[in-house]
């Protein structure tokens, strides 16, 4: 497997928000950029993608690093995992990293070897059906993308607010069924980042990205 990503990935860091990150990606130069998506033998490849919400939220904490220092932190649906590299660059004393595709779980690896760290834990099951553990801080990008999901993640997040107190930031470009939620009522936005040429067109025209924090 990690040869078979390290053969049809590109090692990146340009077209983001966080160009000091480097993260193994699906480009224009890559074969599969341009093959059928049927043809990709594994499940759709969503961490092979730096998507916007993930950007806004790891360009924030490597400006922040106040946000994380010292602090526990998960990363929930990590796709390539560069939020939660964010994190451990700005000083975070623990961190999970979750995605339900165990292939992301190696690109994350993989990707955190590329900017010099250990690799963190990595849980490759659905967190959200999972006891809740105690978080200080709780961060996820580009997850409201389906109604159902979002509901779901709606009602874990409040749980985890109101349990532990904790913090929760949450990364998006603005798609409808983000901002069209319920959820918009308790939310603080904290920041927000023009995207980079390529960043826009490869999302459809978007052109920012917001943090925002979860406040129910």
């Amino acid at each position: 497997m990690k040869a078979f990503l390290e053969e049809n990935t590109e090692v990146t860091s340009s077209g983001s928000l966080t160009p000091e990150i480097q993260l193994r990606l699906l480009t224009p130069r890559c074969k599969f950029w341009w093959e059928r998506a049927e043809l990709w033998p594994y499940s759709d490849p969503y961490w092979a993608i730096y998507w916007p919400g993930g950007q806004a939220l790891s360009r924030y904490l490597l400006d922040n690093p106040d946000i994380v220092r010292g602090k526990s932190v998960l990363d929930l649906g990590s796709g390539c995992g560069a939020t939660a590299i964010a994190a451990k660059i700005s000083g975070a004393s623990r961190i999970l990293a979750t995605d339900i595709d165990p292939i992301a779980g190696m690109a994350i690896i993989l990707n955190c070897e590329l900017n010099q760290l250990n690799p963190f834990p990595i849980l490759t099951k659905n967190i959200l059906d999972l006891e809740q553990d105690k978080w200080d801080l709780v961060v996820l990008g580009d997850m409201f993308y389906d109604e159902d999901l979002a509901d779901n993640l709606h009602r874990w997040l409040k749980n985890c607010f109101w349990t532990h107190r904790t913090q929760v930031l949450i990364g998006d470009p603005g798609r409808p069924q983000f901002r069209d939620h319920s959820i918009q009522h308790q939310l603080h936005k904290v920041v927000e980042y023009s995207l980079p040429e390529p960043t826009r067109q490869e999302n459809n025209g978007l052109t920012t990205s917001t943090v925002w924090d979860f406040q129910p």
